[in-house]
């Protein structure tokens, strides 16, 4: 009867430590799933190319809009910014409602692009002149690549965006 607790009892331990053992497998990939994203994200910022897609929107007159069925994105790079990004808000300037004005669609060089290390994740400002109009652009992102996107023009209200960051797909040429 003895020698019958025993096996009993070192089954059980065993078993019991190879069910401990694979939660902490669980936890670990997670984390290096984690750290990979992260080194990812610094990759991206680090070579000052990467593209923002918002997934939703939020301005002074509107509350949170719902952009996951809108193509929507902000290309980065220090040489050349590309923009194609709904707007939802009042412009100044003759570019209000009713214009033919279609959006935050603009492209150059930029005039400022500063990437900083915040505490969380990084802060890119950006300035850039389009035809019309002047951006002031600030993209925070976090170290998992969550992002908020702050747009500030001359002629038209502030407007922010959040979704995130990835790599820039290359456009397809027709």
């Amino acid at each position: 009867m003895k020698s019958y607790k025993r096996i009993v009892f070192v089954v059980f331990f065993f078993s019991f430590f190879t069910v401990f053992a694979q939660e902490k497998s669980k936890k670990q990939l997670r984390t290096e799933q984690k750290l990979e994203k992260q080194k990812e994200i610094e990759k991206l910022i680090d070579a000052k190319a990467f593209e923002f897609v918002a997934q939703n929107s939020n301005s002074q007159i509107f509350r949170f809009i719902d952009l996951t069925a809108n193509p929507n994105f902000v290309r980065f790079r220090p040489d050349f910014i590309k923009s194609e990004m709904p707007f939802f808000g009042r412009g100044f300037s003759g570019l209000g409602y009713g214009s033919s004005d279609t959006g935050l669609k603009f492209e150059g060089k930029p005039e400022k692009f500063e990437v900083k290390k915040v505490k969380k994740g990084y802060q890119i400002d950006v300035e850039v002149k389009g035809q019309q109009d002047f951006f002031n652009m600030t993209l925070s992102v976090s170290s998992q690549g969550s992002a908020t996107l702050s747009i500030i023009s001359n002629n038209r209200s502030p407007i922010n965006y959040f979704g995130a960051i990835s790599a820039i797909e290359e456009e397809k040429k027709e």
